[in-house]
């Protein structure tokens, strides 16, 4: 594991607020413990050495997350050859969950080894089965879930598949429960008792068979060829024993007609299993033990017909008329204590990254504060501009306050417009916009450069594929089926990008539009107030009108310092929103709700999804507040538009008034297109730094992508090449290719037609550890 080091501490640098030299130790030790817990020979300390090393991923999966871009490669466990294809996935489940089904075969394996001729190695050999089957059960209930998430179904190691895992549950179960009744037949226990028992045995390996045929077919083609019919020949097998025993029984009861239908019983399901056995080159002491069953059954069968025909003379009853016979478990699974209560095995001091923040809580923390910056920006701020905007819409709409300053100040500037202009001058309004422009334009062209440098990397592995393909035939997909996941992503990042331009473009149009009108707002005061007609208000009119005017326009001043009012409290609002999220800090209370649960668990940022949700409702009064901001806003525009309409109705109609008005308000509108402007242009450098983050992040996906097909390219060609070699070798030798394979079995003593002591499957072979490698 020589990546092992580098890459953890990439991560943590990366990812977390240690430093990685904080954790030399644990790292080391994880590294030596996969080499001790992986490896070695068959021996029951290698157990504890594999718990171990499975408790320390559980804490290791607490404190990390499976993909850390640390692959671990192992071959399937019913590789045909070392030369195979190792199955290779970036995740430390998958890591867990090989660590696991290695420790079921390591049971199974210890099983197998027991001398069952003796009565103590049945009894051992049956509870080695019984907790092979519970680490099985183990592993299909804590592990195979949790690597589903991070490993898709296409790239799924068969010989972890649920259906697959099951099976060999079954199979464990099967042989440990025909340890017993072996036990059973060499204390010579009651045949009805014996027939109960390998009716169990019998319906177990049936259980097994099933759940491999629910598996799908590359699964099943992994197999061994003889292991699928060696589960159907076990089947029978112990279905004619069961039959077998309680003839016997039926026999010492006197029930003459049943036993004569369940000896034929028998020998149907004996013939069954020898038939299966020999077409499957099933293992020769399997066959042996099925012939030793049919030729004593049908020994039996002949002298009870020849029982019946002269003394007995009782109806054979029809198959269906018979009792079925009732079976007897004697075994259960059995989880390792370890499993379950990893911190027992390893202790409180030796735990791999004990003092880091677990990255769910980490996640969590994340996440949380991703949506609160999200509820302040799509909650708070957005909603209190948009607020704003309306209002200034519906002002400029009715010419306010420009026709009200125009006859209130019939000569000169308006001090808001003076403020206005002053702001534009000390921004350089003009010159900021020119320097945002071309940002936004570099930047553009920034991203748009790394998503097609992305997608050369994608066109340089597909002609290299061609290539390969043309010197080495490849049994897998086509670059061009491959990578479709990473084109659609890029064709959807490229018309997000394409949509970005033509909104650049609109607001380089809008620039271009109001550019001369927004200069004119960074003169100085005395050349504004020349470009602004002064007029003068006629006082000739009737007094009731002159009244009646200045009425209005007080009124409506007043309504219009109420709205300047509420946009203060909204900015107000949204000052204090911002400086919430600034000083809003969520660790404490993540790490106070990670203290309450089990240590070791493995949290994800689900886990404090109650946390997150309960400390972003503190944001509610801000929400809340610019709900009820909005709503005194539409009241007074409501009481503007009333005023407004009588203001205008009683005011002298001066072509002069009119003219300055115009002024004041194309003056006004400059600036409000200013303003939208600058916060248009700050969004688009925004989004394009966010997009050039975003880019980067997928043209190194296409990298590690392109670089795995590449590394797979290469197997293949050395896998092909040196099957050729290995093919003209055999050419050149005389000699005929002896077959070094052999059906699965393990050694025990030979079996004798008294007992039919059953040949059990050789234990699933441990899944070999390959090299763990990191992804360049």
């Amino acid at each position: 594991m020589p990546y092992t080091h580098c890459y953890t501490r990439d991560y943590i640098r990366n990812h977390t607020e240690d430093h990685p030299d904080a954790y030399i130790r644990d790292i080391n030790q994880w590294k030596a413990l996969r080499d001790i817990g992986t490896g070695g020979v068959l021996h029951a300390d290698r157990i504890n050495f594999a718990l171990n090393y499975h408790a320390q991923l559980v804490f290791i999966l607490a404190k990390l997350p499976p993909d850390i871009d640390l692959e671990f490669s192992y071959a399937h466990a019913f590789a045909s050859s070392p030369s195979s294809l190792p199955v290779t996935l970036r995740s430390i489940a998958f890591e867990r969950a090989s660590v696991l089904f290695n420790i079921a075969a390591l049971y199974s394996q210890l099983a197998a080894s027991e001398d069952r001729s003796s009565q103590d190695g049945l009894k051992r050999a049956s509870a080695y089965y019984q907790n092979a089957a519970g680490v099985l059960a183990f592993l299909s209930e804590s592990a195979l879930p949790k690597l589903g998430p991070f490993v898709d179904s296409e790239n799924t190691p068969s010989d972890l598949t649920e259906n697959f895992v099951k099976s060999l549950e079954w199979l464990m179960l099967a042989q440990a429960q025909e340890c017993v009744w072996q036990r059973a037949v060499a204390d010579h226990y009651k045949n009805s008792l014996i027939a109960k028992l390998a009716a169990k045995v019998s319906s177990l390996y049936n259980t097994s068979l099933l759940s491999i045929r629910l598996a799908a077919a590359d699964t099943c083609d992994a197999l061994p060829p003889n292991w699928i019919p060696h589960l159907e020949t076990k089947h029978y097998h112990f279905n004619a024993a069961s039959q077998y025993r309680k003839g016997i029984d039926e026999l010492e009861a006197s029930r003459y007609g049943n036993e004569i239908q369940r000896l034929m019983i028998a020998e149907a399901d004996a013939k069954k299993a020898f038939n299966i056995a020999k077409r499957a080159g099933v293992a020769q002491a399997v066959i042996s033990d099925v012939k030793s069953l049919l030729d004593i059954v049908q020994k039996n069968l002949s002298r009870a017909e020849r029982d019946n025909d002269l003394i007995y003379h009782e109806n054979v009853p029809a198959p269906s008329s018979i009792p079925a016979i009732q079976e007897v478990s004697m075994v259960q699974t059995i989880i390792p204590p370890g499993l379950r209560d990893p911190k027992s095995v390893v202790g409180d001091d030796s735990i791999i990254f004990g003092e880091m923040l677990g990255w769910g809580a980490r996640e969590a923390i994340n996440i949380y504060n991703d949506n609160k910056g999200n509820l302040l920006q799509e909650k708070i701020v957005e909603p209190a501009q948009n607020f704003n905007d309306e209002a200034d819409k519906i002002l400029q709409s009715l010419n306010l306050p420009s026709s009200l300053e125009a006859l209130e100040r019939p000569i000169g500037l308006p001090p808001s417009l003076l403020r206005k202009a002053e702001e534009i001058r000390l921004e350089q309004g003009p010159t900021k916009i020119d320097v945002y422009l071309d940002d936004v334009q570099r930047l553009s062209r920034h991203v748009l450069g790394i998503l097609d440098e992305a997608m050369d990397i994608l066109d340089s592995e597909a002609s290299e594929d061609e290539a390969a393909r043309r010197e080495t035939p490849m049994n897998r997909p086509p670059s061009h089926e491959a990578n479709q996941e990473l084109v659609i992503k890029q064709q959807r990042y490229r018309t997000i990008l394409t949509q970005a331009a033509e909104s650049d473009e609109l607001v380089r149009r809008k620039w271009e539009e109001w550019e001369d009108q927004i200069s004119e707002l960074t003169r100085d005061k005395d050349e504004l107030e020349a470009l602004v007609p002064s007029s003068t208000v006629s006082m000739t009119g009737k007094a009731v009108s002159t009244s009646q005017t200045q009425i209005h326009a007080r009124t409506l001043r007043g309504l219009l310092e109420s709205l300047d009012d509420i946009r203060r409290t909204r900015d107000d609002l949204v000052i204090r929103a911002r400086r919430r999220v600034e000083n809003d800090d969520i660790r404490s209370k993540v790490l106070a709700a990670a203290g309450n649960l089990k240590y070791g668990i493995e949290m994800s940022a689900v886990t404090f999804e109650d946390v997150s949700d309960n400390e972003l409702a503190k944001y509610d009064k801000f929400i809340q507040g610019l709900t009820e901001g909005r709503k005194k806003q539409e009241e007074i525009i409501s009481s503007i538009k009333s005023t407004n309409d009588v203001f205008i109705q009683s005011r002298k109609q001066d072509p002069a008034v009119k003219d300055r008005e115009q002024a004041l308000q194309f003056l006004d509108l400059a600036y409000s297109h200013y303003r939208e402007i600058i916060r248009n242009l700050d969004e688009g450098l925004k989004f394009y730094n966010d997009m050039a983050g975003i880019l980067t992040n997928f043209k190194e996906a296409c990298k590690i992508w392109s670089s795995a097909r590449s590394r797979e390219a290469r197997l293949l060609h050395r896998n092909m090449a040196s099957l050729s070699i290995r093919d003209n070798a055999s050419d050149e030798s005389h000699e005929v290719p002896v077959s070094t394979t052999s059906p699965p079995r393990t050694d025990t003593r030979k079996m004798t037609a008294a007992d039919w002591e059953a040949q059990e499957l050789a234990p699933p072979p441990t899944k070999r550890t390959e090299k763990t490698t990191k992804h360049r």
